[in-house]
């Protein structure tokens, strides 16, 4: 009996100590997952920030040598100045001449310079030109790139619609939603959800699927706005 007695409390303080463990363990993991996205987030920052110093250090070492300014105080101005740059070039290219020049500087590189026209198409894709054709303002839906009866449909943003009505569709790879697939699929194939931003849908892909439970959602009601009563 007090050998039995012993293995009982002997698998009383196992089970204790496993449930100490475990405490320290998840509350270890949910403190680490709280400060994960800030301490990234701050690496992120920095290498943005050595990076763009690194291409501006010309222009910080110039004013470092010409002002009593400290490195770190050089590189913030310089930031702002080329800010303000690109800043005064597009109020210049809403102007009549600004956009002439640059239809004839665009011309220009484009047959002089190798390789301009394709990143200049690239950067349109991406952020949106002219013609409005961007990746961030396609629209987002679910993709049966195997036909419905497979019943395996993929997140997709719709990049073009074409005359017969099939359509181009990018199914970004997670978590790096820059690369990805693209394929061209027939009508039956793709369902349109208007009411899923492309960044909200991407979001999913970059937590690896976590929320697409929002694909299956249906759309918010349409909100009746009152009409305007006339006065007497």
């Amino acid at each position: 009996m007090q050998k039995i007695q012993a293995f009982r409390d002997y698998l009383r303080q196992r089970t204790g100590a496993q449930r100490l463990q475990s405490f320290i363990g998840f509350t270890l993991l949910g403190g680490f997952m709280v400060v994960l996205p800030f301490v990234i987030f701050l690496f992120l920052l920095e290498w943005l920030f050595n990076f763009i110093t690194g291409i501006i250090s010309p222009l910080s070492g110039w004013l470092v040598s010409i002002t009593p300014l400290a490195k770190y105080m050089a590189d913030i101005l310089a930031i702002i100045i080329v800010l303000s740059t690109f800043f005064v070039i597009g109020l210049l290219i809403k102007t009549n001449v600004g956009r002439l020049l640059h239809e004839r500087l665009d011309a220009w590189l484009t047959k002089l310079a190798p390789g301009y026209k394709t990143i200049r198409e690239i950067i349109s894709q991406l952020l949106g030109g002219e013609s409005n054709a961007s990746l961030l303002k396609g629209q987002v839906c679910r993709a049966y790139i195997m036909g419905r009866a497979a019943g395996v449909s993929v997140t997709g943003i719709v990049t073009a619609i074409h005359e017969n009505g099939d359509y181009t569709v990018y199914v970004a790879t997670a978590p790096i939603p820059t690369s990805g697939f693209v394929y061209h699929l027939s009508p039956e194939c793709v369902d349109l959800l208007p009411h899923i931003s492309v960044e909200l849908a991407m979001r999913t892909v970059i937590a690896c699927g976590s929320g697409s439970q929002i694909l299956s959602e249906p759309p918010p009601p349409p909100v009746n706005k009152p009409l305007p009563v006339d006065g007497p």
